[in-house]
């Protein structure tokens, strides 16, 4: 891998049922491919108390790898599609990846 190609991987948990969503517009921003796995959130809802027991803990997990030109517009698309500028909805978040192996 060259130095002056720096790739980055956004991570995004959203609730269950919106991964395929968030995939396609990562997709179409110029993402070419995504891996989703699941998980189980904590820690929100038991401080929460009663109002804590509407979120549901099952979440699905996206990793993403971009370029590092196309990596702001698939994280705004990413951001968008997973509805993230509302509260409860999931987060993301963004790596530098100072190597990686198997990415064209």
């Amino acid at each position: 891998m060259s130095k002056d190609v720096s790739p980055h991987l956004i991570t995004c948990i959203v609730q269950r049922g919106y991964a395929d969503m968030v995939v396609d517009a990562a997709m179409e921003a110029g993402a070419e491919g995504a891996t989703i796995y699941y998980g189980r959130g904590t820690g929100v809802r038991q401080k929460l108390g009663l109002p804590g027991s509407l979120i549901k803990p099952q979440k699905e997990i996206i990793l993403i790898i971009t370029r590092q030109e196309q990596t702001e517009d698939v994280f705004k698309a990413v951001t968008k599609a997973a509805k993230l500028e509302k509260k409860a909805q999931g987060f993301a978040f963004l790596h530098q990846l100072d190597q990686a192996v198997g990415f064209l």
